[in-house]
């Protein structure tokens, strides 16, 4: 490897030294202000808010499928190949975090924070061990908001901070809601961003255009 090459940009074992550490820094540490937000961050009826609403529906996948028909329709004219390539990144990249947050609550099995009143509860591998009701780490909507945003960043890039806004405000909404912890939200920010750049490396060369980086 080049010494002119970042980090990131090494090898097997020097990207998973870097993925180990970003874990550390927002799914462990974290954990240190969990019980901080809890009892400071907290409104009953945030859902009934309607910029709440908009935000927590960031996290909700279809909503990125109507995004990304609507781009589609919009590409196709000037470059079928393109457009569709484009779209179907955007389409999947949501689902994707959607899915790798499942399994991961499934493997993890913390609880919400108002089992216990904000303190840890983690459910038996013998009590529903392949539902994820109930479950919290790491917080699906914030993994999906995070994964659509990265797509979105990459598709459109002088926009990026506009998406990731709106990302990093449905997890709020979700801390809020007490749906989550703090933790919750940060691992669920750096998966998702993990996924739209992991689906990102897989179909770039099928997309034409300049690379942006986040």
């Amino acid at each position: 490897m080049s010494e002119t090459n970042p980090a990131w940009g090494g090898g097997t074992a020097q990207r998973t030294m870097w993925l180990i550490g970003c874990v550390l820094v927002f799914g462990a540490l974290p954990m240190l202000a969990d019980r901080y937000f809890y009892d400071n961050w907290y409104h009953k009826d945030i859902y009934d808010l309607d910029w709440a609403r908009l935000l927590r529906v960031m996290g909700f996948a279809p909503t990125w499928s109507i995004a990304a028909l609507a781009m589609w329709l919009h590409e196709r004219p000037e470059a079928a190949q393109r457009a569709r390539a484009r779209a179907w990144y955007l389409l999947v990249t949501p689902f994707a975090g959607g899915l790798v947050a499942e399994v991961m609550k499934l493997l993890l099995r913390r609880e919400r924070p108002n089992v216990l009143a904000g303190d840890y509860s983690f459910r038996l591998w013998s009590e529903n061990p392949f539902s994820t009701s109930g479950l919290a780490w790491p917080s699906s909507h914030t993994m999906v908001a995070f994964a659509a945003a990265t797509a979105l960043a990459r598709l459109f890039p002088r926009a990026r901070w506009v998406w990731y806004a709106l990302a990093a405000g449905c997890g709020v909404t979700r801390m809020l809601a007490h749906a989550h912890f703090f933790s919750d939200v940060t691992l669920g920010a750096l998966m998702g961003w993990g996924v739209g750049w992991g689906i990102w490396f897989l179909v770039r060369r099928r997309m034409e255009g300049p690379r942006a980086v986040a």
